[in-house]
């Protein structure tokens, strides 16, 4: 089953990466004579229109065949023959949309996960709150006399007065053995109390408490918030799936730069074969696990067909700014052959990856 998870991420990003390369060039007038999902083989295809569209058994990649692309044409609808910035367009689409797919899975997993509601979930029984009255279920409406509308409301308030509240005895090292605490210790308790109105049962009623350290050292009450989804939070989820993509694109420019710098190695990269892997790992956390690494891949494909190297869209752009500045000097057929070269060492890095993941994951003692 792990197999057919990876086959099917890997036919995702490739389709979606391909079809922000294909739309863009249908929408910018670009002949495409060919979008094929896989590589290798032909398993069928259907011709509609001018473009074939093709399924082919190798599913590590695609393509989206544009005219003129790779050569010299005289249709005027060539790749070659459009203007620089329709042509920076397409190549840039493919990651844009990798980079979007991995917006909208991180957008998915936290809408999933829900946001944090003011109904509290769990009470620790071992917590002076729990002593106090404070029960799961109950719902809190206002902390030391501020009113709340959401779990960030109670922890910023809680946040406040633990400034002004000295630290109260560890709760963790004082609980009975059924799991309450003795009664002297809320007496024991640090001044001043927190006051805390609470709904229950429909009625309204006030619960004194206060904090206790933790084993970390950091001041609690002891309470975990139950989580929700609403219509607001859907909308909200984007904007935290965004910058939730921005952190992990940062992270591997990181990982980028010590590479380039020396400071990691190839063998902290991995290729499909270790993909595979992980694949397997991620799936027997669960669904959302899966979604999460669909789109830390997405993202690395975004990231990675950008980088200025031949044959890769970031080395094509590269190309279009120098023959923009040297004109003709560079022809198609030249640059043709520069991408044919970075192909051929594309293949060989992603051979010497493949050998790498197969001794570190699939033989005895690796």
């Amino acid at each position: 089953m792990t197999i057919v998870y990876a086959i099917i991420i890997f036919l995702l990003l490739i389709f979606v990466h391909e079809t922000g390369h294909f739309l863009t060039a249908k929408a910018t007038g670009i002949q495409v004579n060919e979008f094929s999902l896989g590589m290798g083989p032909k398993i069928f295809s259907v011709q509609k229109g001018e473009t074939k569209y093709s399924l082919r058994w190798i599913p590590f990649g695609g393509y989206c065949a544009m005219e003129g692309e790779d050569e010299d044409s005289a249709n005027p609808r060539a790749f070659g023959n459009k203007p620089v910035r329709v042509r920076a367009l397409v190549l840039f689409a493919g990651s844009l949309m990798n980079v979007l797919l991995a917006v909208l899975l991180l957008s998915m997993v936290i809408f999933a996960g829900g946001e944090p509601t003011r109904r509290i979930d769990t009470v620790q029984e071992t917590a002076p709150a729990y002593a106090d009255g404070l029960r799961p279920g109950d719902e809190v409406l206002a902390v030391g006399g501020i009113t709340v509308s959401k779990w960030a409301d109670i922890s910023a308030a809680l946040a406040d007065l633990t400034a002004l509240s000295p630290a109260s005895p560890d709760a963790s090292s004082v609980g009975s053995s059924e799991g309450t605490l003795p009664a002297n210790v809320a007496a024991a308790a640090a001044e001043p109390t927190i006051q805390l109105v609470v709904l229950r049962d429909g009625s309204e009623f006030t619960i004194d408490t206060h904090f206790y350290t933790d084993e970390d050292g950091a001041q609690k009450i002891g309470i975990s918030p139950v989580f929700g989804r609403s219509v607001p939070f859907f909308f909200k989820s984007f904007g935290y799936g965004a910058q939730a993509t921005v952190s992990m694109a940062r992270m591997m420019y990181e990982v980028l730069g010590d590479l380039v710098t020396g400071q990691a190695g190839i063998d902290q990269l991995t290729g499909p074969v270790g993909i595979v892997k992980t694949v397997g790992d991620s799936a027997r956390y669960g669904f959302i696990y899966l979604v999460q690494l669909t789109a830390l891949i997405s993202l690395n494909l975004g990231i990675v067909n950008l980088l200025p190297f031949p044959a890769l869209d970031g080395g094509r752009l590269i190309f279009l700014l120098i023959r923009k500045i040297t004109g003709k000097a560079i022809t198609d057929k030249i640059e043709g052959r520069v991408h044919l070269i970075g192909i051929l060492i594309l293949f060989g890095f992603m051979a010497l990856i493949t050998v790498q993941d197969v001794s570190r994951f699939l033989l005895p003692g690796g």
